[in-house]
């Protein structure tokens, strides 16, 4: 996955990739191009999936506090935290010997996506923030610095930009087929993604957890920047995608550009917020090698120009350059949490902080 300008090559199109011929219309299966990233956002495209995961960093652990912070319906919640437990994000275990309530803690898994919900913040943070400036301030406590995380190649340890690298097919490329009723499901409401506490991984989400606007941005990194294009390989409908355009150049994703005047044709290509998003995809991709792609591992494999190497994406510090990990990191907020009715629950490791803000370690 990369930009468009001097591709290294495309992931090829195979004849799986097609319709199986003799299909009956209305029953006939559809083939996706395996993605990890797509797999990934699966997850947190959902919004009120996205927010549960999100209070569980800043301490959430028993229902009535996830409830309390979201106002979620306590059925919707319910069924939740179950699918996040089926998934693995979430382990039970009961408050003591003597109760039957549960808290819900993140597995392995679950602590695994917090560096993508960095990178995603960062993106937030850079192009979302708004006059007030960024929700938190994040400090490594490794190094004891402000930082500010970076997706970097595991190998030079330099950040990797869509430019900087290219991809071939790996072992777990192709197609898959999947079921007509989950590619018709509605998309959540973005504007749920800002329930809540603010929050920079809440406001990139709005702009790209809209199932359609992801794979559209993904094809534009594959070098899809035409309308036929982006049809043929997402098989979507007209009007579908002609909103999902408009949308995305008018949040400044993409770029309208004419290429042919009679008729009038346009292109659209990733402008420089757009290309700024390559390195919270590909940390999305990281994570779901690691724990979606299956037995025949990771679709695409990427190589970093600047070094030469095969590479797997990384959240570092910016300024130490080692991973960052949930127990490893602070934040400072940026707004007082009883504004918005969170609750201030200090993490294991809180220090006092001027004001209102508080310094936090995420469990």
């Amino acid at each position: 996955m990369r930009g468009g300008a001097g591709r290294k090559r495309s992931i090829q199109t195979t004849a799986a990739g097609r319709s199986a011929p003799g299909a009956r219309r209305g029953t006939a299966r559809v083939r996706e191009r395996n993605c990890s990233v797509a797999r990934t956002l699966g997850i947190l495209s959902d919004a009120w999936t996205f927010l549960v995961i999100r209070e569980a960093y800043f301490g959430a652990k028993r229902f009535e506090t996830f409830r309390s912070s979201l106002g979620l319906p306590r059925a919707t919640l319910i069924e939740r935290l179950k699918r996040l437990t089926e998934q693995g994000i979430f382990r039970q275990e009961r408050y003591s010997e003597t109760s039957q309530r549960v808290e819900y803690r993140l597995t392995e898994s679950g602590l695994e996506l917090y560096p993508c919900f960095l990178a995603l913040m960062q993106f937030g943070d850079r192009w979302l923030a708004g006059p007030k400036g960024p929700p938190l301030r994040l400090i490594h406590h490794t190094c004891n610095s402000m930082c500010r995380p970076i997706v970097a190649c595991s190998s030079c340890l330099e950040e990797v930009t869509a430019r900087r690298a290219t991809y071939r097919d790996g072992p777990g490329a192709g197609f898959s087929t999947i079921a007509p009723a989950r590619r018709a499901r509605r998309s959540s409401d973005p504007s749920q993604f800002l329930r809540g506490r603010p929050s920079s991984v809440s406001n990139t989400l709005q702009l790209i957890g809209d199932r359609w606007s992801f794979l559209i941005i993904r094809e534009a990194f594959l070098g899809s920047r035409r309308f036929d294009r982006l049809q043929s390989e997402l098989k979507i409908a007209s009007n579908i995608l002609s909103d999902r355009l408009a949308r995305l150049v008018t949040t400044g994703i993409l770029a309208r550009r004419r290429y042919q005047n009679q008729p009038e044709r346009f292109e659209y290509r990733l402008t420089d917020m757009g290309k700024d998003l390559y390195g919270p995809l590909i940390a999305m991709m990281a994570w779901g090698d690691r724990w979606l792609a299956g037995p025949k591992g990771p679709p695409l494999i990427l190589t970093h120009r600047d070094c030469g190497k095969d590479f797997t994406p990384l959240v570092i510090c910016d300024r130490c350059r080692k991973p960052v990990a949930s127990h490893d990191m602070g934040y400072q907020l940026n707004y007082d949490p009883q504004d918005f009715g969170a609750p201030d629950v200090p993490g294991p490791r809180a220090v006092p902080a001027r004001r209102k803000a508080r310094l936090n370690v995420p469990p």
